[in-house]
């Protein structure tokens, strides 16, 4: 069987994952501040941990349009006593959200799984990891200066992307089942592109390795749902994951981490008995 594998964490690809997502940011654009305090970090992971969820992905940085980005050390500053103590207090699998390789190196010495680079891996990424044993999620980043929409083919413009990262992973000796690919929904794509990404995971599958949904409360859902405050967003969002969670994906990451796991067991039962 496939598997998704991340520094001794063994994920078999027959179910549904959940990672929940915990900024530790004043900024973010949906839970800004709420987990800036370390101690309030951990309390929510080990919160998440009781809820079944399997992965809890860790930044120090808002990728929000608009946001400020801050230096390497100021973002490993806010997450290193964060990771720390997550990562000794608790069994959860521990990804971080960084696309600096300095973070990256410094969080896997520090006891992280899994490094999650929305910027798609550089090679400096790929250096960063490749004498390591940890799971890469790769997330297609989008162009945000081609969003006209019919002129491309949103689902084979992102699997030739990460056609391009697989290859890119073996010529730095990083395996398949260490990867797991996000194609980056809400990242410099259409309304439409992100609808038709949620809806066909099953068409951006590389063979060997995994492939994450991550649509939690984002702007598609608010288009489709009705704006208002992100944290309204639940119901939307699970029904988004849970489409794709029937339609391929392996996982999803999720602000909301108890309806999440919940959506998750469900997919997966009702899939069992779809004949």
């Amino acid at each position: 069987m496939e598997e998704f594998f991340a520094a001794g964490r063994h994920f078999p690809l027959n179910r549904t994952y959940v990672m929940g997502i915990l900024n530790v940011t004043p900024d973010s654009f949906s839970d800004g501040g709420l987990y800036f305090d370390p101690e309030a970090a951990v309390r929510r992971a080990k919160e998440m941990e009781a809820q079944g969820v399997d992965i809890v992905d860790i930044g120090g940085q808002s990728t929000r349009p608009g946001s400020t980005r801050i230096s390497a050390e100021a973002e490993w500053a806010r997450m290193e006593a964060v990771v720390r103590a997550v990562s000794a207090e608790t069994q959860l699998a521990v990804s971080i959200d960084t696309f600096y390789p300095a973070v990256a190196e410094k969080a896997l010495k520090a006891g992280a799984h899994i490094i999650n680079d929305v910027t798609g891996f550089s090679a400096e990424m790929w250096r960063a990891v490749q004498d390591t044993d940890c799971g890469c999620i790769v997330m297609h980043p989008g162009d945000p200066d081609d969003l006209s929409g019919g002129a491309r083919d949103i689902l084979e413009t992102v699997r030739a992307f990460f056609e391009r990262k697989a290859a890119q992973a073996a010529q730095y000796g990083v395996e398949r089942r260490r990867l797991c690919f996000d194609p980056g929904v809400g990242f410099g794509k259409t309304h439409a592109e992100n609808l038709e990404l949620i809806a066909n995971p099953d068409a951006l599958r590389v063979p060997g390795t995994a492939l994450l949904m991550a649509a939690s409360r984002k702007r598609v859902i608010a288009a489709v749902c009705g704006e208002g405050p992100a944290a309204e967003r639940v119901a939307g969002t699970v029904a988004a994951h849970t489409a794709s969670a029937l339609f391929g994906a392996d996982m999803v990451r999720a602000h909301d981490t108890l309806a999440a796991v919940q959506a998750a067991r469900m997919a997966d039962a009702v899939r069992k008995y779809r004949r």
